[in-house]
């Protein structure tokens, strides 16, 4: 059986966790791994990892590409070099640009972490945030359904837990329709409700 290690506070768990649900995936979920054996397991000691018997893998984009393929998959992670390179730019996207974004406000105002004050950077970090999820809202404007175009794929789970976590977060937010409307139909998907729209920032 598939074993994953993580706490469900993590966004980058919730969506391995979504993706299993999507997939009906039997799996053992360990929320708080002892620190010796995620030391073990990824030598950045961060989570999520996942474990297929003997192969363990890091980094929850990856993860979600490995779970797709290996489960034959396609409409999730497509098989054509042109249709698969447009949901991984997207994924990448999130894990790059977008995530870099909302580090400090989420961190200052959901977490209240002590070393992210809630100040300028904070309204900063959320302008930045609000004109990257502009240019979600851009690509949901071009007529298409999801993300990558009209079938629901990995871009869609990674961008729709960034999304929730957006929405989620205190401050002056622009009104994006086109994301309002693909997030409302994101909630038809099995896991939703538990892994993204579920009260966790």
């Amino acid at each position: 059986m598939l074993a994953l290690y993580g706490k469900p506070t993590s966004i980058n768990v919730r969506k391995v966790l979504w993706l299993c649900a999507d997939l009906d995936l039997p799996l053992h979920h360990e929320p708080e791994p002892p620190a010796d054996l995620l030391a073990t397991l990824n030598p950045n000691r961060q989570v999520p990892v996942l474990r297929d018997g003997d192969f363990v893998l890091w980094e929850s984009n990856s993860i979600c590409r490995y779970l797709a393929v290996r489960a034959g998959r396609d409409d999730l992670l497509p098989g054509t070099a042109q249709d698969r390179a447009r949901v991984e730019q997207w994924m990448d996207w999130q894990a790059s640009d977008l995530n870099s974004a909302w580090r400090h406000v989420f961190m200052a105002r959901v977490r209240q972490h002590p070393d992210y004050p809630d100040d300028a950077r904070a309204e900063a970090s959320l302008a930045q945030w609000n004109r990257l999820m502009g240019v979600l809202d851009t690509q949901l404007a071009g007529g298409h359904s999801h993300v990558a175009g009209n079938t629901f794929t990995l871009a869609d789970i990674v961008l729709g837990l960034s999304t929730q976590r957006w929405r989620s977060t205190p401050g002056n937010k622009p009104v994006l329709p086109h994301v309002a409307a693909w997030f409302e139909r994101l909630r038809q998907q099995p896991g939703f409700t538990e892994h993204v729209d579920n009260g966790v920032g």
